[in-house]
């Protein structure tokens, strides 16, 4: 009876960190409203074809930074080690998951590369695309709009959240200023 009752009290806490960690906030989380469970926090580091390795980039892979974004709850403060610098045209989007849901709005990353029939030049804001990526339930195939466009550095990065908890390797993506030494 002990047993389910400490059960019981760990999946109630779960459940109230959980919540407390979403505010909702669309211009500080750059997700909107979206539930970062749904997020694939780790990946395999694949990348996609076409996509160029950064020329000059600040951080070079195996350097450390500070993460100063909170994408994900336990970003923000985490220090991160780089896994891969690529140069590419990064967006923030707009889209409602193809498995159904509410509309994520300011979606920060997706690059170039992730977007279905992508020629060579960028995507203007505005512009209506389809997203290969697959950093969340429901975004490939996606149709969504390009609220932002920028040509800059993306890095993937690993770390343990600031919290405390299992470690994310290859998250995809953070910017430049998103870094700091």
């Amino acid at each position: 009876m002990a047993k389910k009752f400490l059960m019981f009290c760990m999946s109630f806490l779960t459940i109230l960190v959980v919540g407390a960690c979403s505010n909702g906030d669309s211009e500080e989380s750059g997700h909107g409203d979206m539930d970062h469970s749904e997020m694939n926090h780790s990946s395999s580091g694949e990348v996609p074809d076409g996509l160029q390795e950064a020329s000059d980039p600040a951080y070079k892979t195996g350097d450390k930074a500070v993460l100063n974004t909170d994408h994900m709850a336990g970003m923000k403060g985490a220090e991160a080690t780089i896994a891969g610098a690529y140069d590419t045209t990064v967006y923030s989007v707009s889209y409602t998951p193809e498995s159904g849901g509410e509309k994520v709005t300011n979606h920060k990353w997706v690059i170039h590369e992730e977007i279905r029939s992508a020629g060579e030049q960028p995507f203007k804001p505005g512009e209506e695309v389809t997203l290969e990526a697959d950093h969340m339930k429901g975004m490939k195939g996606a149709e969504a709009v390009i609220d932002s466009a920028e040509q800059t550095t993306v890095y993937m990065v690993d770390y343990t959240p600031a919290g405390g908890g299992e470690k994310v390797k290859n998250h995809k993506w953070v910017t430049e200023d998103e870094l700091s030494p």
